[in-house]
C-alpha cells in the first residue's frame, strides 16, 4: 500500500533533479539581453480526499477522460492510492485518488487511513470533495479538521454531484463549505462546484488546480493516463462488476488477485488472445455462494461485464477465467492483508 506514496516521493525526485539541471544551463547559457519568459510550465500532483461516496474516483476518471479509477455506489470501493495523468501543454496534473477516510473497523480499513494521512504528507494541493446533496456531517467536519492541520499545502473545496440538487441547494452547500473552512482557521484556495457525471465544470476545475502547481518538467510520458500496473488495474476492474447487486455488507469482504496473465500460444499474430486467470477472495463460505450465483449466473455475468472493460483497457480480446476461494476474515488478519496485496 506504500508504492503509491513512494511513486510521488520518485517522481518529485525526478522533478528536482530536471529543475535543477534546467537551471544549472540557463545560468552557464544566459544571453546579455534579457528575452521575455515564456509561460512556466508546471507538473504536480493533486490529491482528492472526502468521505467514502462521495465522487473522487468518478471525478478522477472525468478529469483525466478515460477509466482509470473503479466506481460504485458502495462506500470504501477505492483500496489503492490510483494515479490520474491530465496532459495540457501547459501543464501536467497527476491526480491521486485516495480511499475515503472513514472510522476504521478493521486492520484493512485502519491501513486505508494510513494510506490517506501519508498522501497528503507527499503532495502539491489537496482536493476535498464534498457531495451538493448531502448535508456537512461529523466525517466532513473531522476530515477538514485533519486538513487545518496541513499548514503549508493549498486546500481546494470541491462541492461534487451538483447535478443531484437545484440552484438553491447548491448555494447553501456552498455557504457551508465556505464556513466550515472559517470555522477551522484556515481559507480555502478554491471552492469548486462540479459534475462529474454530467462534465460540468470539470475543466474549470483543472484550470483552478494547474496555477497550484510548482514550476517543474513533465513527470510522465506523454500519452500516459495511469501510471497503475495493469494487472491491478485489471482486478480492480473485476471487483468494480463484482461490487454490483450484492449484500450491503458483501463489497468490503471481496478482493480480486489476477494469478497470470498470458498470450495464448496458438494463436496467430492477426487475432491475438490473452488469458487472464483471476481469483475473488470472500471471508466466508456463506458468501460464495452470494459471489456465484446460482447455476454460476452471477459470476458469469461479473466476468461479463469486467471482460468488456478490460478489453477496453488492454486494447486486445480477453479469455477471462474466474474462480471464488474463501480466505477466512482477510481484512483482520495481517498475513492474509500481505497476500492480498494491502
Amino acid at each position: 500500500m506504500a508504492d503509491g506514496c513512494r511513486a510521488v516521493r520518485t517522481a518529485r525526485s525526478a522533478r528536482a533533479g530536471a529543475s535543477g539541471t534546467m537551471g544549472a544551463m540557463s545560468a552557464a547559457t544566459s544571453p546579455s539581453q534579457p528575452e521575455p519568459r515564456a509561460t512556466p510550465h508546471r507538473a504536480g500532483f493533486a490529491c482528492f480526499v472526502g468521505r467514502p461516496n462521495a465522487g473522487k474516483s468518478t471525478l478522477t476518471n472525468a478529469l483525466v477522460g478515460t477509466k482509470v479509477a473503479i466506481t460504485s455506489n458502495r462506500p470504501q470501493t477505492t483500496r489503492h492510492t490510483v494515479r490520474g495523468i491530465v496532459h495540457r501543454p501547459e501543464a501536467q496534473l497527476v491526480l491521486v485518488d485516495t480511499p475515503g477516510l472513514h472510522k476504521p473497523r478493521t486492520l484493512l480499513g485502519e491501513r486505508l487511513n494510513d494510506v490517506v494521512r501519508t498522501t497528503w504528507a507527499e503532495v502539491d494541493v489537496i482536493g476535498f470533495c464534498l457531495p451538493a446533496d448531502q448535508k456537512l456531517g461529523p466525517g466532513d467536519r473531522f476530515i477538514a479538521g485533519e486538513l487545518a492541520g496541513i499548514k503549508k499545502t493549498p486546500k481546494v473545496a470541491i462541492v461534487t454531484k451538483t447535478d443531484l440538487v437545484d440552484s438553491q441547494q447548491l448555494a447553501e452547500q456552498l455557504i457551508a463549505v465556505d464556513r466550515l473552512g472559517k470555522e477551522l482557521g484556515f481559507e480555502w484556495a478554491e471552492i469548486v462546484p462540479v459534475s462529474a457525471t454530467g462534465g460540468n465544470q470539470v475543466g474549470l476545475l483543472a484550470d483552478l488546480l494547474v496555477p497550484l502547481l510548482p514550476e517543474s518538467p513533465a513527470l510522465y510520458p506523454e500519452g500516459d493516463l495511469t501510471d497503475e500496473p495493469e494487472q491491478v488495474m485489471v482486478a480492480e476492474l473485476i471487483r468494480e462488476a463484482a461490487l454490483e447487486g450484492v449484500r450491503d455488507e458483501l463489497p468490503h469482504s471481496i478482493a480480486v488477485v489476477v494469478e497470470e496473465m498470458l498470450p495464448r500460444e496458438d494463436r496467430p499474430a492477426d487475432r491475438p488472445l490473452l488469458d487472464i486467470h483471476a481469483n475473488l477472495y470472500i471471508e466466508r463460505p456463506s458468501q460464495k455462494g452470494i459471489i456465484i450465483g446460482p447455476k454460476g449466473k452471477r459470476l458469469k455475468e461479473v466476468g461479463t461485464k469486467s471482460r468488456k472493460h478490460i478489453e477496453a483497457l488492454l486494447g486486445t480480446p480477453v479469455f477471462l477465467d474466474l474462480h471464488v476461494k474463501v480466505a477466512k476474515d482477510w481484512q483482520r488478519d495481517p498475513k492474509q492483508l500481505r497476500k492480498l496485496g494491502f
